[in-house]
């Protein structure tokens, strides 16, 4: 795509839509990703598998060179993957973003992550919509694709594209889509989740469903903001019901039941009720932050989302409880105080069968026993080496203990954060006098194994 000659007429987008939509159908569009995360990645593969050309953008060199040469820095997509999608000559990554002028579809898929007081820091998105805005074109489709608030599209995105002069609906085009990744899950891919999609005209709605049609099937809402809000809703569900079981949590553990089981035979009804399990807390770049999004732009409208407020404080208390529950446990049945004691964190990151350590409870849960004088390390077979957190630096570097039972052995108790499913809890409860399970991952019940 070229940039069109200031003296030439303008062409209507609806004809430039066309032309979009045509390519789109034929394959021959060129879609450009910007942000090559744990949502950019897949969905290039996804555009790639279907044979559309696409140039990945990033501002990390590193990511971009270490996909270059074949390899992976996601756990759950491989080397392999990457490789073959060099090999089918549809791919390339970039830090230049001078080349976004040469797609067709720029799709945004980057942090939008919660600042100091829960507002929502919206910096990378504008980072990257003020490099898009240096080299828009006309008949460019632009799609956000991160979380957040209704109205971001309109009220940020858009007047800053528009500066060069070109306008929105009138010369290129813009749409949202959530994204809706859940990476570990074996069961759903990129491909295999119906996208949602949202513009403020029919013109622009038709070339964003040409794009994502070629990929997925496709839900069409009426504006920007509806799409906006469909994500936001999909999370807070799961916050306040996660949270509403999490509180069970500890009221049926005052009562001697096992929420565990509760649950397990609860699900057997078939009509009006659906599982959410309890754990250490919330983690990952959605459920923990984005409720709060919708609390924030609230305010604006002199509301107060007091629901929503309620289960955030309630996922949050979590780690605290755990600390509790493993000092009671620990006095109870190794008659040993917190101050000076050995803890291994099993999990570091923030789901199962994931490297992903954003937002995870694990981290809250080493501050705190930390803070309570213990002697924490941590055991997680995809994370070998903590990276830097920003907002646990005392986790930085730190090295995942082997999992063997002579290394266990040195722990006097264990807290299992996360479940992975290719983890043997045999040597553990060989080594260790006390296991403190907050996932339900030990299901044999004995004097050993606390709830928490």
């Amino acid at each position: 795509m070229t940039a069109q000659n200031s003296s030439d007429p303008a062409i209507p987008l609806g004809v430039l839509s066309e032309a979009f939509i045509a390519k789109a159908t034929s394959r021959d569009l060129r879609v450009g990703i910007v942000g090559l995360g744990y949502v950019g990645l897949p969905l290039a593969e996804a555009f790639v598998l279907q044979g559309l050309p696409v140039v990945g953008f990033d501002i990390d060199d590193s990511k971009v060179k270490m996909l270059g040469g074949g390899k992976s820095y996601i756990k759950h997509i491989s080397d392999e993957r990457i490789a073959a999608m060099y090999a089918a000559g549809k791919f390339a990554a970039t830090t230049d973003f001078a080349k976004l002028k040469q797609v067709d579809a720029i799709l945004i898929c980057v942090p939008t992550p919660l600042g100091e007081h829960r507002e929502p820091d919206l910096s990378y998105v504008v980072a990257t919509t003020q490099n898009i805005a240096e080299h828009v074109q006309p008949g460019q489709l632009i799609i956000l694709e991160s979380t957040t608030y209704p109205g971001t599209s309109e009220e940020v995105l858009q007047p800053i594209l528009e500066q060069g002069g070109l306008k929105a609906g009138v010369d290129f085009a813009i749409a949202y889509s959530p994204e809706r990744e859940d990476p570990g899950n074996p069961n759903y891919d990129t491909s295999s989740i119906p996208k949602v999609v949202g513009a403020s005209s029919d013109l622009e709605r038709n070339m964003a469903c040409a794009l994502y049609n070629a990929i997925v099937p496709t839900v069409p809402v009426s504006n920007l903001r509806t799409a906006e809000a469909v994500k936001l809703t999909e999370n807070i569900f799961r916050a306040v019901n996660i949270a509403l079981v999490n509180e069970l949590k500890v009221v049926f553990g005052a009562m001697d039941i096992d929420v565990w089981e509760v649950i397990e035979a609860a699900k057997t009804k078939p009509f009006g009720y659906m599982a959410f399990y309890p754990g250490p807390g919330l983690g990952g770049h959605c459920i923990p932050i984005d409720p709060f999004y919708l609390t924030w732009k609230a305010r604006a409208y002199g509301l107060n989302t007091r629901f929503i407020e309620l289960a955030g404080e309630i996922n949050s208390s979590m780690p605290g409880h755990v600390v509790d529950r493993l000092g009671e446990a620990m006095n109870k049945h190794l008659g040993l105080a917190m101050k000076g004691a050995r803890v291994l964190i099993v999990g570091l990151a923030y789901k199962k069968n994931v490297d992903d350590m954003r937002e995870s409870p694990a981290l809250d849960l080493i501050h705190k026993l930390k803070a309570r004088g213990m002697k924490v390390e941590y055991s997680d077979p995809y994370i070998p080496v903590a990276p830097s957190i920003r907002e646990h630096p005392e986790v930085e570097g730190m090295k995942s203990v082997p999992w063997t039972q002579e290394a266990l052995s040195q722990f006097d108790v264990a807290l299992i954060a996360t479940d992975h499913d290719n983890v043997d809890y045999t040597p553990l409860l060989a080594a260790v006098d006390l296991v403190v399970d907050t996932r339900n991952a030990i299901k044999q019940r004995s004097d050993k194994v606390v709830q928490a």
